[in-house]
């Protein structure tokens, strides 16, 4: 089942049964919402005082977020250099990885040299 924000309007209607004394279980059912849901809603109005929707959470930021401009740089002085090489002129302690998908999310393209095909 997907994971997504219902209406402020079923948030209200459902808060509105609840408050005229509706059990939590008919009014998941009159809704077809959980009635954990009904719960958690109810929840967040007292702790809160709000009926919006969470906001969403952001995960951690990237490690080499800062080192950007840096392995632009890099890779403009030495376009055929590797991703290990790339690292180790950097000096920061990460993976290859970690390097490869920077150098993706900045656009950077690798195109593979004649003397490797």
């Amino acid at each position: 089942m997907g994971s997504y924000a219902y209406s402020m309007d079923l948030c209200e209607r459902v808060l509105a049964d609840r408050d005229a004394g509706i059990s939590k279980a008919a009014v998941a059912r009159k809704y077809r919402v959980s009635t954990r849901w009904v719960y958690n809603l109810e929840k967040r109005r007292e702790e809160t005082g709000q009926i919006a929707p969470r906001r969403g959470r952001t995960g951690p930021k990237p490690k080499l977020a800062e080192h950007g401009e840096r392995l632009l740089e890099l890779v403009e002085q030495q376009p055929d250099a590797s991703l290990r090489e790339l690292r180790d002129r950097l000096g920061v302690a990460v993976c290859i990885g970690t390097v490869h998908n920077t150098l993706r999310r900045l656009g950077v393209t690798f195109k593979k040299s004649g003397a490797r095909r």
